[in-house]
This record gives C-alpha cells, structure tokens and sequence, in this order.
C-alpha cells in the first residue's frame, strides 16, 4: 500500500463510481458533525488521516463507447474505479464541494458571474475546481457532463446526484428515497456550516477550509487486485460510523453468487438479466423503503418479514433471519456444490418389425435411457430468481401496510381499515397483511379480513389484555400458508374468530372479568380509564362513528398524539383538580370517591385541539364556550366548536354524576355495537363505569340524553 495521498492527488486522472451492490448514502447528521469538526479542528502543519479507500480498477476494455466515461478512458489518460469501500466519505467530499460553490456563485460579487471568473484564490477559478473534482465537460459534438465520482447508472440515486446535487439541467422526473434525502440534508448541512464560516472567518476562512480539506485530508489508496473477491472484501469493511443494513449485505451475496456459476449453468446474457433483477429489485425496494421521506420503514424489518413469508417463521429474536439468508440459502457453498441432475433426451424410435415387437412383449419393455447426468448447482439461478421478484413485489406491498392512504392501488375501505390497524398497533399482524395485499386482488375480499384483525387485536390485546405473544406463532405461519396458497382468506377469517372466541361466554356474552380486573388496578393507582392503552383509539372510533352523521371531519388522528410540549388531548370534563365551581355538582358524592368520576369512561373526552392545563378547571358552562384573552386572542376552543365529542357534550345543561353515568352507559354501548361484543346486561355494563358501587345519597336527576 502507498504512501497516503490527499484528495487532489487521489483525484488525478481518475474516475470513481460507486457499483450497484453498494447502499445509498447514509451519513446523518453525527457523522457530517464529525467530518466538520475533523475540518475546522485540524491544527495548522498537520495532517488528517482519513482511512483505506478500497478501489476495483475497471478494465477500459468494459468501457462501452455509449457510455460516457469512454472519451476519457479511450486515450488512456483516465482509470475507471469502482469504490469498494470509502464512497460514504468520497460522497461527503462531493457534497462539501458542491456547497462550497454555490455559496462562492451566491456572494454578491459573484452573482451573474460565468464560473470561469468567479474565483477562490487570484489563480483558482470555480471552474478549475469543477474540472478537477467534480466533472469534465465533453468539448466536441453534443457537449456532456462527465462525472469524476458519482453513481453507476443502475443505481436508485444516480439521477439525483446529477440532477439535484450537481446542478445538471433538464432532469425530467427524479425518484426520491431515504438516500436521496440524506444526500439533499447533507449538501444543506455543509451550505449552513459554510455560510456561517464565511460570515465569521471571510473570503480567507474560506480558501483556508478548502486547502485543508483538497491537500491535508488524506486517503490510503488500495486496489483489489483480479484474483481478489471484491464481494467478499465489501462484506467485510464497514464505513465509519455507519455499519452495512442485512439488506445491503444480501444484494452484495446475490450479485457476488452470480458470478460464480458456470457458462454452462448460466451463459453471459443470463447472468447479465439476473444481475440487472437484482438491482432493478433493490432499487424498488429501497425506493419503497424510503418513499415517506420524513418517516422511512426499517430495512432490516421488512427483511425479516419477508423471509417470514417466503422461508419460515422463527420465535428467536434478533438476526436468526438473515443468519438463514446469508450462511444456509444464499451461501456460495451452495453454488460451489454440485448435484446430478438427469438428463432427458428425445431419441428417435426406428420403425420395428412385428418380430421385434413380439419379443419385447415376451422380455419386458425396454428402459428408458437417459443422458449422463449433469453437476449442477445446489442453488440454481432460478431460486435466486424467484426470491428476488418476491422480494421486489413484497417492498410494495409492506409500504402500503404503513401508508396506505399514498398508495394509488388502495379502495378508500382498504385505506380506511389499514389506517385503523396503524392506529390501534397491529401486534404481529404486519407481514400477514404484506401477504394478503401480495396474494389477493380483491378488495371486499381484503377489506372484511383487516376488519377481522382489527376486532381480534381490539379484543383479545386491548379489552382481555392477553399477552402480546397470544397466538403470535399461528398467525406468524399463516403468512407463509397464505402466500403459498395453502391457506385461504375465508378460512383465515375463521381462525381470527374462532381463536378469540375464549372472550365470549358460553352463552355469547363478552367475558368481561379481565377487562375488570385491569381497569380495577387503574382506579386503584388513581387512572381509571385514563390509564387504559386503549382510550386514545377508542375515543377516536367514537369520534369517526359521530362523524358519519356529518360531512365535516374536526381532525385528524395526528392531533390526538402527543405533541413535542406534552399536551395531550384527552380532557376530563369534571376535572381532577376540582375548584368551587364544581362543588355543587357533587355535593352529595364523598370527597374520596370524587376521583373515580373523574377518571370514568363517561368523564373523558376527545379533544379537537390542546387546551392550556391552566384551563381545564374552569367551570362545565365556561369549558362549553370558547376562551379568550383580555387582548381579544382566542386562548382555546370550546366545546361547541370543537370535536363532534365536544359538541356533543356541550349540549348537556349541567355535568354531574348523572351526566357521567350516562355518557359512560352510551359509550359502553357504543364498544358493543363497534366491536361486534355484547355485555351480559345493564347490571354488567353499570359495572364496567366503576361508579355503581360509589358511596353517596341516592342521585335524583334524571338522565339528559
């Protein structure tokens, strides 16, 4: 290995591209802080070692004509290198300089100025820093961008780098990933630093980050000789800070398992098609991995729950999936070891005499003769094949389980019932909705079965509090027996209803006692039914089921999360801290027992915005209309143009212990009509508001509807 080189010397006369087995880039913000205080701490007279840059020369020979390294590689002035390992901080290099010139293009000197004249230094031009690092421009014919590093064409961000990082026109339409928005954060990151730099140090703290970084930030350079297995050598490097994901690791083994089968198994053209399905697969899934940019879906979750689907399902935790993947199904071993395989031939049968024919019924038919057996791979290429399709057909099908309502593909019922589950939680039921969207075109079809989960996880994990791993194993498999065909949509619909049926009595009441018992512990510690985890998602169904007497939606279930500040938008009515004004309300209720309202089913409401904590003691007639300021500012809402709970409630006149009892019973009600259970009677319904055994006078009002 050579003496290190600084970036202007490991740029001459060379090309980088980052090849089609490795990730997008995945630097965040700890490691562009890191970069940046390595560039501005650096004492003066010293160096920063930066690490191996792992190179696979390309053999200019494999430089097409049609492509557009071939003019510079057709002299042989330039390399063509594929980055083995080190594109993280190449690409963090090119995103710095970048940067680094359209903040030199956006000083007011400089605007309108041809990049030719707009320079760092009295004898360094913008251009001559783009011509060194960046791109060299074609001079003859139909002009066209080289770019010194950057992408190959097969991969998910090679558009965005040209188009949206280096400033190429005419992109037309360029697909967005989670990678691509690491790209777009990190040129925004180094636009800030470096405007804030510049405001700070001036024109000369600028040259001075430049030369630092072009002449004292140095690289090893390595290059994987031919004999060497890059793949293997990919597989075993990490970048700084950022190791590989499982997925990243198994496009690398599939693509490297490509390359070991024989002509005979797999002749060029073949290995070329696999190989162009892989990456056309990971670009797929990366892109679905990633399509909600602010909220991208875990690489190494939707890994798992593909090959919960496609191999088999495991209690263990942890990486026992891609152990599977990478050491038993896609181990080169398993291309390495040969198996016979017979070889059928069509041979031509000569017309025989009667004589012949008699004598071969007399001694038996001849056997049928078969070719020499053929060694082939253990792991054929059409396995590969056909996981790689499935894998890329799931990508699009586990997106749509978390963000169904951008899907394009989905019935408003799909989206609806998808988008219930993601509010409930869905247990262990994600991939099994993979499958079924994967498997099953039908959307009545689809739609009644997430309708069955949802009642089954209200059910058996929100009400009966049955542990979370309660049938996990069944329905885990069944993700596999539904995509194997081996399990139906009917038949899986009874198993949900069948295997939840311990929640109903005999005589098909809903079994209540665990639900009693849980909430029981809740009043005790002082909650009720606040500490349920099921009351945000219950009050929001409440809500949606008064909505449908309305057409105007009041919010949406965002609002009901909790926000950076804490407010939470689930109020008391009757307040837990109460204040005079409410004392004659519950005069005849004893003091310790005042809290049990307070924490009631019928005492709480969905809120349709936050309300100031210093607020929500104000009086039942005060809490109805909205709030303001001595300034004329509205401070929060009322309950009358609030939320359709809200509304609802502000038609009551007065709110008391009857009002609670009585909205409690209409949302008891409510539960049972939603979710499909019926309470044995009024006596077992009174039970679950925990206020028909408080102690106090006989209430004489009547119940306001």
């Amino acid at each position: 290995m050579e003496e290190p080189k600084p970036l202007d010397s490991l740029f001459t006369e060379k090309l980088f591209r980052i090849p089609d087995y490795q990730r997008g880039y995945s630097w965040r913000r700890e490691q562009l802080d890191a970069f940046w205080e390595d560039l501005i701490s650096l004492p003066e007279g010293r160096s920063h070692y930066t690490g191996v840059l792992t190179l696979k020369e390309v053999p200019s020979a494999n430089v097409q004509q049609d492509e557009k390294e071939f003019w510079l590689v057709d002299d042989h002035s330039y390399k063509l290198y594929y980055i083995v390992d080190g594109q993280q901080r190449l690409t963090t290099f090119t995103l710095f300089l970048q940067a680094f010139i359209e903040l030199l293009r956006g000083l007011p000197e400089n605007k309108g100025q041809e990049d030719d004249v707009i320079y760092l230094t009295d004898t360094l031009s913008v251009a001559t820093v783009q011509k060194k690092f960046l791109f060299e421009v074609k001079p003859a014919g139909e002009a066209f961008r080289t770019y010194k590093f950057g992408y190959t064409v097969d991969n998910p961000s090679y558009e965005y780098m040209r188009y949206r990082i280096l400033g190429e026109e005419d992109s037309g339409t360029v697909f967005e990933t989670f990678y691509t928005l690491n790209l777009s954060n990190g040129k925004s990151y180094f636009k800030q630093k470096l405007g804030a730099w510049h405001k700070e140090k001036g024109i000369s703290g600028l040259q001075d980050l430049y030369r630092t970084l072009t002449k004292r930030f140095l690289f090893n350079e390595y290059i994987i000789e031919d004999q060497f297995d890059v793949f293997v050598a990919f597989e075993t490097m990490n970048n700084r800070g950022k190791t590989l994901s499982d997925l990243e690791l198994l496009k690398n083994r599939l693509i490297y398992l490509t390359t070991l089968y024989t002509d005979a198994e797999l002749d060029r053209a073949e290995r070329k098609n696999l190989r162009d399905l892989i990456n056309d697969a990971w670009k797929e899934v990366y892109f679905q991995l990633g399509r909600n940019k602010s909220k991208p879906l875990n690489d190494d979750e939707f890994l798992r729950a593909h090959w919960m689907m496609y191999f088999k399902f495991s209690r263990q935790t942890g990486r026992d999936y891609i152990k599977f993947l990478l050491e038993e199904q896609f181990a080169p071993k398993r291309v390495h070891q040969k198996t016979s395989q017979p070889v059928e031939l069509e041979e031509a049968e000569e017309q025989r005499s009667d004589t012949e024919l008699e004598e071969d019924d007399e001694n038996g038919l001849d056997e049928v003769e078969s070719g020499e057996p053929m060694m082939v791979a253990e792991l054929g290429p059409k396995e590969i094949r056909d996981y790689v399709k499935s894998l890329k057909a799931s990508s699009v099908h586990w997106f749509h389980t978390y963000c169904p309502e951008i899907s394009g593909d989905l019935t408003e019922k799909e989206i609806d019932w998808i988008q219930r589950l993601n509010r409930l939680g869905m247990a262990y039921f994600r991939p099994l909705l993979m499958a079924v969207l994967k498997n099953y075109s039908d959307p009545d079809q689809r739609t009644n079965i997430f309708k069955e989960i949802e009642r089954f996880v209200f059910v058996v994990f929100r009400l009966t509090q049955a542990r979370s791993t309660y049938r996990s194993s069944e329905f885990s498999n069944a993700v596999r027996a539904i995509d194997r065909g081996e399990l139906d949509l009917v038949e899986l619909g009874e198993r949900l209803r069948d295997r939840m049926s311990f929640t109903f009595t005999d005589e098909g009441h809903f079994a209540n006692d665990d639900f009693y018992l849980l909430l029981q512990k809740k009043f005790e510690n002082g909650q009720g039914y606040y500490g349920w985890s099921g009351l945000r998602y219950f009050l929001y169904e409440y809500e949606l089921g008064l909505l449908s007497n309305s057409r105007h939606k009041k919010f949406d279930w965002t609002d009901l999360l909790k926000t950076p500040s804490d407010k939470i938008s689930i109020e008391h009515i009757y307040p837990q801290t109460e204040t005079e004004a409410w004392e004659p309300a519950f005069t005849h209720i004893h003091e310790q027992e005042r809290k049990v309202y307070s924490n009631s089913l019928g005492n709480l409401l969905l809120l349709s915005s936050a309300i100031n904590s210093s607020l929500q003691n104000d009086a039942f007639a005060e809490k109805k209309e909205p709030k303001y300021s001595r300034d004329g500012s509205k401070l929060r809402n009322g309950y009358a143009d609030g939320s359709h709970s809200e509304i609802e409630v502000s038609r009551y006149e007065d709110w008391g212990p009857n009002e609670i009892r009585e909205r409690g019973t209409r949302l008891i009600r409510f539960m049972e009509k939603r979710w499909d259970i019926c309470f044995a009677d009024d006596q077992a319904r009174e039970k679950m508001l925990f206020i028909d055994s408080v102690d106090g006078e006989e209430l004489d009002r009547e119940v306001q509807e």
